[in-house]
């Protein structure tokens, strides 16, 4: 799955042009004060992990919803087939001693 973070676009579409408008907006609507650092960078970079009070707040100061802050994309990963490791109910090693050794009587 890959997720490919949207938010200047969702911001562009309301007419937040800088870091500074929107942290401008985190404070008047959604009553949130982050750094301009924070702000810059969940503006200028794709965050790995976001706090969902964060997430809220965006979209109360952006007035959308996480669909616009988000893209999504849930087509499948096809991954190797692994090779599947020998058991006991597979039949004698190749050695011929069938798993383990008797004791000795």
């Amino acid at each position: 799955m890959r997720i490919r973070w949207r938010l200047r676009m969702a911001a562009a579409q309301r007419e937040v042009w800088t870091g500074t408008q929107l942290r401008r907006l985190l404070g008047e609507r959604a009553g949130v004060e982050m750094s301009a650092a924070s702000v810059s960078a969940l503006f200028t970079k794709e965050p790995s992990q976001i706090k969902l009070s964060t997430l809220i707040a965006l979209c109360t100061a952006l007035q959308c919803t996480p669909d616009d802050l988000f893209e999504i994309d849930t087509t499948p990963v096809e991954r190797p087939v692994a090779p599947t490791r020998p058991t006991a109910l597979d039949g004698p090693r190749a050695s011929g001693t069938g798993g383990r050794s008797l004791p000795p009587m």
